[in-house]
């Protein structure tokens, strides 16, 4: 009876024994964040390419810090050395940007007939064009219109707002994505059904107002 006792109390010292044998299990390595710095905030890793969230390709940007707008001298259609540098940062802009078509304005000031400052305008919404095709612009990109006199940018009557009117104007706008066309279905072709019996021939009819017989 006493070793029957016993047993239990031998059983669970020996298994006892044999837990504390195992080893402790290794501690779980900790998880290293690449993009939080050493005192827990977040790394700053940079503008995105393009500016922020490729700001840069837009209309606005093309108009507030590239520049739309160059200017002549009067009754000129000549580029000046400022307009150049403008007009080198405005095909920089369409070479990387080639999603966008531009469409060059003209305009002059007030003096002057209609007709000739709608040539002027035209003349000088040309050179606009030019010089961005030759900075490597594609010429299908670039179309021209000229408004002369009828759109100012500042109305009086005096050299300060002759000046301002005077000068070519870029419009960029975003082309419309062309849309997939469908793949090609096949052709059904209907069954071949059998002759169908047609009533006797009728005599052909007389066009109205026509010589009976003679041809259409």
């Amino acid at each position: 009876m006493k070793n029957a006792a016993l047993t239990p109390v031998l059983m669970a010292a020996l298994l006892g024994l044999a837990a504390c044998a195992q080893p402790a299990p290794r501690p779980a390595p900790p998880v290293v964040d690449p993009y939080a710095s050493t005192g827990g905030g977040a790394v700053f890793q940079g503008d995105l390419a393009g500016g922020t969230l490729g700001a840069e390709a837009t209309a606005q940007y093309f108009r507030d810090t590239v520049g739309d707008t160059v200017r002549f001298p009067a009754d000129q259609t000549t580029l000046t050395p400022e307009a150049r540098a403008v007009l080198a940062r405005q095909a920089a802009w369409l070479s990387r940007h080639s999603g966008f078509t531009a469409v060059v304005q003209g305009h002059a000031e007030e003096t002057g007939t209609r007709e000739y400052n709608l040539a002027l305008g035209a003349r000088r919404a040309s050179a606009v064009q030019e010089y961005l095709v030759a900075q490597g612009v594609a010429p299908g990109r670039i179309r021209t219109l000229s408004f002369g006199k009828e759109r100012p940018a500042a109305t009086c009557s005096d050299e300060g707002c002759y000046a301002q009117n005077r000068r070519a104007v870029t419009v960029v706008t975003e082309a419309a994505p062309v849309a997939a066309l469908p793949p090609a279905q096949g052709m059904a072709t209907a069954p071949a059904t059998a002759p169908v019996a047609t009533a006797a021939a009728q005599p052909a009819a007389q066009p109205i107002g026509g010589t009976p017989g003679a041809g259409l």
